[in-house]
């Protein structure tokens, strides 16, 4: 009976050590692309504990996320990027000049998203930015379904409007989760 109930104690002491610990498995947020920006938070209802739903997946329903967020003051338009950084900042989605400050489920046109197809049995951390801007840009850099060593210079482009004016870029946020098929 006391060897049960010593082993009943080191169990539980275990599970509570490790439940305690404040490790996760979740992927970190690392804001360092947009820290020198006011940042704001963006949701969504397709990322739960850390990983993104299946419809998302081009394997599956290839619907761009639903993502929410508040208005940023100052911004008249935001842009979204979402990159796949284990392959090497492959971009998923790319669109400009949204006015909505929530989008739903299936939001983005197929030629703006293309949903996450990591290799069969590979996790992969799928990223998304939101950007908001004061004023137009020229265009967005980087190809859908393509990839983007450059990535970071595609953001700091945003941050010059389309009369070449700096300063451009308001706001900035960033939401991250896996994906594995």
């Amino acid at each position: 009976m006391k060897k049960s109930v010593l082993l009943f104690c080191i169990i539980i002491s275990i599970v509570l050590t490790t439940a305690c610990s404040g490790k996760s498995n979740l992927p970190e947020i690392d804001n360092s692309l947009i820290s020198s920006y006011n940042l704001f938070d963006v949701t969504s209802s397709n990322l739960k504990n850390g990983k993104w739903d299946k419809v998302i997946a081009q394997g599956n329903e290839n619907h761009s996320p639903e993502l929410s967020w508040e208005p940023v003051e100052g911004a008249t338009s935001y842009m979204i990027y979402m990159v796949d950084t284990t392959g090497r900042d492959f971009i998923h989605w790319k669109s400009c000049d949204i006015t909505e400050t929530s989008l739903p489920e299936g939001w983005a046109s197929k030629s703006d998203y293309v949903g996450p197809y990591p290799p069969p049995g590979e996790s992969h951390i799928y990223e998304i930015y939101v950007i908001a801007v004061k004023n137009p840009v020229e265009s967005m850099k980087g190809a859908v379904n393509g990839q983007c060593l450059k990535f970071p210079e595609f953001v700091q482009a945003l941050d010059t409007d389309v009369d070449g004016n700096t300063g451009n870029i308001v706001g900035a946020a960033h939401i991250i989760g896996s994906y594995k098929e």
